[in-house]
């Protein structure tokens, strides 16, 4: 049985930055030395974004250069490369966020052949795989490989599924897909499955095939692949290296590309970023894209002739334009579950998984486990889709894991009196749950929503619904008349608390509103409401307060030009910001510049260094419309209740 000797040192990532330190300096830890080990590590603290703008073995100069323990950051450029590290130790949900594979990928290039870590996210845990990174949650490993013993694949693998383990004994996907393509390894359709079935079991049904082999696992028909500025480039330098630059692309129709995570780039990098050359990078992966949708003949949404900003945020163009019921669509974006509003399989893979399905047409699939989140009765005034999602982020089974790699299905009473607007938070926001994706059975809103806004009469079909009696490995049920306007304090989305709990008075600097998950048509008439009610109230954007406002689409923008929101937006001193991620991902007006600046967001995560280095809430859009205008965190209903007292 094949074994591998990891030949290197151990970094504990320990909740201590000087414990961190010692180890970067040359001192060897054992577990018990390392002391509590740091959990939540998101990927934004493995590779913040501007350290993605590199697609190469460059990369493996920054894994860890974001990571905050007690305010500091411990690790810098080249330390992890040049320490001789071979395996990483965390705490538990490693690898939150974003789907980036640079993130894995830097790990890898600086030398990490194994993260040991109590639960992995599952869009990172992949990228793994598919770099040929093992992962485990063993953490007896550690004492082993520190006597210098070698371990059997065989352990390093366990239950992981059939494929997955060919995959990482292969060496990752694209060998792996090598054997695919030359025959080595057959495909045959999935058994049907004679049981009452839950809608995205459906979904998957339609097209799924498999190895003969293989149980719990299936290749789905992707109907539409999508990428965006900020990987794309990534995923062709991928796929040429690996199958080389003839390979032929599967149904080019169904392919996407968008440029709007860089959109702003060039006007809002640091000039201590440009120092390190990191705008040439940036610059250099907008071209790369280009270059390969000319090549291929992918379309490209890309900037819009004589304004700043581009057509709009990837997975909010692919719902206002292409995604429909019933439909799988993939993303190299965790947010792309934001196109199961529509009733859509919809999730976010990495850069490997994307260039594979641009050359097979399909995608790898677990068995989904389906949590159902019933919202009951009726959300009162002032309450919306994003203090629902604050709600369920703070609960215990989201907090610990438990749930990570689930499908969130939502039903119930108050989701059905939402817009799909409303219903694209839910789903968008399952990135940050941890799940798989979320998905809303389409209904009567669904075919409005397709017929108003797309012109598209819609028929559904009497399959595209959850089968009474269905298994649920969860569920969650949401008493909404007791819901309150929410925040989740900066650090994480998961430390969410309910306004009225809030003790101290938070004054802020900065209010965004935009991104995907707060550019909508709804989101801005949220921002529009809050702001008539302070015109009329002789109110305006309070005192040293900068108020962003950023569409996710142009769709959007010329919407709410058309019925005179941007009007009034313009009187009231908003900042108006063109379509793309820009603040979101800290590459856009909007973020903060200093340490010292609060900002209210309506954005979906506010790990360290998110968007700037300053303290980042999240709230609902009329929370942060109502905080820019009281120049401190406070509902819409709290800043009425200030003007009647």
């Amino acid at each position: 049985m094949h074994a591998i000797r990891f030949e290197g040192r151990i970094l504990f990532l320990s909740e201590d930055p000087t414990l961190i330190e010692r180890q970067i300096a040359g001192e060897d830890l054992s577990q018990a030395q390392a002391g509590k080990l740091r959990d939540d590590v998101s990927t934004d603290e493995i590779t913040p974004g501007w350290a993605c703008f590199h697609v190469d073995e460059t990369l493996g100069r920054y894994p860890y250069v974001g990571l905050t323990c007690e305010g500091r950051r411990p690790i810098g450029i080249d330390q992890v490369r040049r320490g001789g590290f071979a395996v990483t130790v965390a705490g538990t949900r490693y690898g939150k966020g974003s789907s980036r594979e640079a993130s894995p990928y830097a790990e890898r290039m600086a030398g990490i052949r194994l993260v040991i870590a109590q639960k992995f996210e599952r869009i990172y845990r992949q990228n793994c795989h598919n770099l040929g990174i093992f992962t485990s949650s063993d953490f007896g490993l550690v004492d082993r490989i520190r006597a210098g013993e070698a371990i059997l694949v065989s352990e390093l693998v366990a239950g992981l599924d059939a494929v997955t383990a060919e995959v990482l004994a292969r060496g990752g996907l694209f060998n792996y897909t090598k054997a695919r393509l030359a025959g080595e390894i057959a495909m045959e359709p999935q058994p049907p499955l004679s049981r009452p079935l839950t809608y995205v079991e459906k979904i998957i049904a339609r097209s799924a095939k498999r190895p003969p082999s293989a149980s719990g696992i299936s290749f789905v028909r992707a109907d539409w692949r999508y990428s965006h500025d900020y990987v794309t480039g990534m995923c062709a330098a991928f796929m040429n290296n690996a199958m080389g630059p003839e390979i032929a692309l599967h149904d080019v129709a169904s392919i996407q590309c968008f440029a709007d995570h860089l959109v702003y780039v060039e006007e809002t990098m640091s000039p201590a970023k440009r120092a390190l050359g990191l705008l040439d990078s940036a610059m250099a992966m907008g071209k790369m894209q280009e270059r390969f949708c000319a090549q291929q003949g992918v379309r490209l949404h890309h900037r819009v002739p004589g304004r700043k900003g581009a057509e709009g945020i990837c997975h909010s163009i692919m719902t206002e334009r292409y995604v429909l019921p019933g439909q799988v669509a993939i993303g190299t974006d965790s947010h792309t579950p934001h196109c199961g509003a529509l009733g859509a399989f919809a999730f976010g893979i990495g850069a490997s998984e994307m260039a594979n399905a641009w050359i097979t047409g399909d995608v790898r699939v677990a068995a989904p486990k389906v949590c159902r989140v019933r919202l009951r009765g009726t959300l009162p005034d002032g309450v919306d889709a994003k203090d629902v999602v604050l709600h369920l982020l703070r609960l215990p089974e989201v907090r610990n894991g438990s749930l990570v790699g689930l499908v969130f299905e939502y039903m119930g009473e108050a989701l059905r009196a939402m817009g799909t607007d409303a219903r694209a938070t839910l789903t968008n926001m399952v990135a940050e749950i941890g799940g798989l994706t979320g998905i809303v059975a389409p209904d009567d809103e669904t075919l409005r929503f397709l017929r108003e806004r797309r012109g598209i009469d819609f028929r559904l079909e009497p399959w595209m619904r959850s089968d009474e009696g269905a298994h649920y490995a969860h569920e969650i049920e949401v008493d909404c008349g007791t819901l309150e306007p929410m925040v989740a304090r900066p650090g994480d989305p998961g430390q969410g608390l309910a306004l009225s709990a809030l003790a101290e008075a938070v004054a802020i600097d900065i209010a965004y509103g935009g991104s995907c998950t707060g550019g909508k048509l709804e989101d801005i008439g949220a921002y529009h409401a809050v702001l008539a009610w302070a015109e009329e109230h002789r109110l305006g954007i309070a005192p040293g307060v900068r108020f962003f406002l950023q569409f996710g689409s142009e769709d959007v923008r010329a919407r709410s030009d058309r019925v005179q929101m941007v009007a009034l937006f313009e009187r009231m001193g908003v900042q108006l910001v063109e379509p793309g991620c820009g603040a979101c991902i800290n590459a856009g007006p909007g973020a903060s510049e200093r340490e010292d600046q609060v900002t209210i967001s309506a954005i979906n995560r506010n790990f360290p260094g998110r968007s700037g280095p300053g303290a980042l809430w999240l709230a609902s859009p009329s929370t942060v419309a109502a905080s820019a205008i009281a120049g401190r965190i406070v509902s819409f209903s709290e800043l009425k209740a200030s003007i009647r007292q």
